[in-house]
Parts: C-alpha cells; structure tokens; sequence
C-alpha cells in the first residue's frame, strides 16, 4: 500500500484539486460523491467516487474523449484505490460560461 492509498478523504481532496491545476483551469469544482456509492463493489476497501468540473483553454480544439483522457493523465496513479470512479466534466471557458 502507498503513501496515496492512504490519503484521509479531505488529504485526496486537497490532492487532486493540486494536480488538476496542470490544466490551468480557470474553475475547478471538485465534489465527493462516495456517499452515493456505499455498498458499491469498487468503493471496498475505502475508494472513492469523485464528480469534476474543470474549466481550461487547454481543452480548446480537443474531442471530448481527449479531454477525459487529459484530465485522467492528471490522476492515473490514484487509480482505482484511492479513487474508484471520476466523472468528468471539462469544458472550454466558452463552454463553461453557458
């Protein structure tokens, strides 16, 4: 078990809002979702659910699956223990200011 696997729920928090900050967003909202999981076979063992919004130039021109794929770049070693699931929403601030 590593270091990140450990990780109080508020610690993992804090640490994937600093590594979304590779996007340079201009919004992140980051919101625990766990407590719609419970009894969930992924979320054994302590693994969360996450739900992010994120906002960045960086998606400007990219598909949507290439936006997901970036945003998991940004998280892949946390996965799936701490994190089981992320749902992603990333948009362009175009997007984002509808």
């Amino acid at each position: 078990m590593t270091a990140s696997t450990r990780l109080a729920p508020e610690d993992l928090h804090a640490e994937l809002l600093q590594r979304f900050q590779a996007l340079d967003p201009t919004e992140c909202t980051l919101t625990d979702e766990s407590h719609r999981h419970r009894g969930h076979p992924g979320a054994r063992g302590g693994a969360r659910h996450f739900h992010v919004r994120i906002v960045s130039k960086q998606f400007e021109g990219m598909s949507a699956l290439a936006r997901h794929r970036k945003v998991l770049g940004c998280v892949q070693s946390l996965m799936p223990h701490p994190v089981h699931a992320l749902a992603i929403q990333a948009l362009t601030p175009t997007e984002g200011n509808t």
